[in-house]
């Protein structure tokens, strides 16, 4: 493949075919690109929105490059949570999603990097509230199967993607490595997909994309592109399956009162205020509860939304769930 002639047509801002972009992405996964040749691409890349086309290849290309695991047995749907987030001005609460819906018998994995990039990677929290990575899926499948949090980090889950995030330390950006890593799947579609979009754009480009290859999964507005909302504000929540698009949540215009959140990079803080919360001596923030609530109805959990926003009331003691 010529790959200066890929750069050229990136420098000129034109679409790659589906075709080009999976045999790019093969590359780059594989690192069969010079390091010269890499920057040049991953320079462009971050500038470059992908078309459907394009993002049909890369994925193409990504399947084959993350490790694959049957869904735990159980009765309901497995949540996969990336977290990946990398936000400087707002705790990390994936932890408490994570925890609240394990506590109530539902396999959740979540995966993502071993350190926080400058702010409190989830691998912090989940460390400090006891729970240490797992060294790979065959581990963590049989936590799952246990009834324990697991926590995989992101070579466990894809070394192409690791790698590939590695690279931002290096080069700066790294967005385009943070959406595939989101898009991972190491349960081949048979779980409930937490997915995050960073704006509109990439929320609309998304669903579609959901639609096409039939996942089951719940997307939604992050500021910082993490599988927990915002603690203060609910986003939109929708729930995509088979191609359905049904909204479960409409998006909350002003931030609720609740009670003060942690400090954004406090670890031992944000740690010790989710043990609050799932003790009940904090009170659980309303739009999480209603994540939790949207949760138990993807997973299989409640018959019916309404159900599942009473569950979700019940157990996290929220009234403003139900």
């Amino acid at each position: 493949m010529n790959w200066a002639h890929l750069i050229e047509l990136l420098a000129a801002q034109q679409s790659l075919s589906e075709h080009e972009a999976h045999t790019l992405f093969s590359a780059i996964f594989d690192g069969g690109i010079s390091e010269l040749e890499m920057g040049g691409l991953l320079v462009l890349l971050e500038q470059h929105a992908l078309t459907q086309a394009e993002l049909h290849g890369v994925l193409a290309a990504l399947a084959t490059r993350v490790f694959h695991a049957p869904a735990p047995d159980t009765q309901w749907r497995p949540v996969l949570m990336p977290a990946y987030g990398t936000a400087r001005n707002q705790p990390n609460l994936a932890p408490l999603l994570a925890l609240s819906l394990q506590r109530l018998g539902i396999p959740v994995l979540v995966h993502g990097a071993l350190s926080g990039d400058g702010g409190v990677a989830s691998a912090y929290l989940f460390r400090e509230l006891g729970i240490m990575p797992n060294a790979s899926l065959a581990l963590a499948q049989q936590s799952l199967a246990a009834g324990q949090s697991v926590f995989l980090p992101t070579g466990a889950v894809s070394p192409a993607i690791a790698d590939l995030l590695a690279l931002r330390a290096r080069l700066g950006g790294g967005a385009l490595a943070r959406l595939l890593a989101r898009l991972a799947d190491p349960f081949g579609g048979e779980s409930l997909h937490l997915v995050p979009a960073t704006d509109a754009r990439e929320c609309v480009m998304l669903q579609s994309l959901i639609c096409e290859t039939g996942t089951t999964a719940l997307l939604f507005e992050s500021r910082d592109g993490d599988a927990v909302v915002d603690a203060q504000c609910r986003p939109a929540i929708t729930l995509i399956t088979e191609g359905a698009v049904r909204p479960l949540f409409d998006a909350e215009v002003t931030p609720r009162c609740a009670h003060p959140l942690p400090a954004a990079q406090d670890l031992k803080g944000t740690a010790q205020w989710i043990t609050g919360v799932l003790e009940g001596r904090i009170p659980m923030p309303a739009p999480i509860a209603n994540q939790i609530a949207c949760c138990l109805y993807g997973a299989g959990y409640a018959q019916d939304l309404n159900q599942a926003k009473a569950i979700a009331a019940v157990e996290t003691g929220s009234l403003a769930a139900a």
